[in-house]
């Protein structure tokens, strides 16, 4: 496969971003518009040697265990949401 930089149009990165990022504002609001740019930029820090800290003194069985227990938390907490629907003051 031949590539001829002629017929190419190779470009610059944008040196400033404020115009694009207020477009993307415009067009689909602020909290989309960090999510959108959220999917392009990395992170910083090592995940994995910090997983590996975080989770050093665990096994297995600790952390599937402990995610039961959120979801349980998280259910009951749901259950009693639904039935305090009913005993709220409607606005008025």
């Amino acid at each position: 496969m031949r590539i001829y930089l002629d017929t190419c149009s190779i470009q610059r990165p944008l040196d400033d971003k404020e115009q694009p990022i207020k477009i993307l504002c415009q067009e689909i609001g602020v909290v989309n518009t960090i999510r959108f740019i959220n999917q392009f930029t990395t992170g910083y820090g090592d995940y994995t040697a910090e997983r590996e800290h975080l989770f050093a003194d665990l096994t297995l069985e600790d952390i599937i265990s402990g995610i039961r227990h959120n979801r349980q938390i998280a259910q009951t907490k749901e259950i009693q949401q639904d039935s305090m629907v009913g005993m709220l003051p409607l606005p008025s």
